[in-house]
């Protein structure tokens, strides 16, 4: 007959113990981690960002990025190129190429409007939230 050790029961001298087979958990910690409690951006299980984004490199729904205010993505054409053509070619390029053409061939024809449009526009672009012709956010 073979007998089997029996397995000391913890007391003082022995604080802490696993059952054989099983792994030792420390008193007041959680459940060690795992897939469903892994959070790639380090903090509590579930709250990681925005649902169905890892944490790690770009969102591929804004690859320039997203207004911090609002979440809105941004486009891909850049607000203070936008402005510095607006104000250094009074001629509307600023506009040709955000893609309003209407009022980018208004300012042409008009010479900027003597320069006074095109270098108010020009500021205004660079001020306010502007968009491009297909209403995205111009990135600044």
């Amino acid at each position: 007959m073979s007998e089997t050790p029996e397995q000391p029961q913890p007391g003082p001298e022995q604080p802490y113990q696993a059952a054989q087979g099983q792994q030792p958990q420390q008193p007041g910690w959680g459940q060690p981690p795992g897939p469903a409690n892994f959070n790639p951006a380090g903090g509590p299980p579930g709250h990681g960002g925005p649902p169905g984004y890892g944490g790690f490199g770009p969102d591929p729904g804004a690859p320039w990025g997203r207004e911090p205010r609002t979440g809105e993505p941004y486009g891909e054409k850049s607000k203070i190129i936008a402005g510095v053509l607006q104000l250094v070619i009074p001629f509307g390029v600023g506009r040709f190429y955000t893609g309003h053409t209407g009022i980018a061939i208004a300012q042409l024809v008009t010479l900027g409007g003597c320069g006074i449009w095109s270098m108010i526009d020009g500021i205004l672009i660079l001020v306010q939230d502007s968009r491009d012709a297909d209403g995205r956010l111009l990135r600044s």
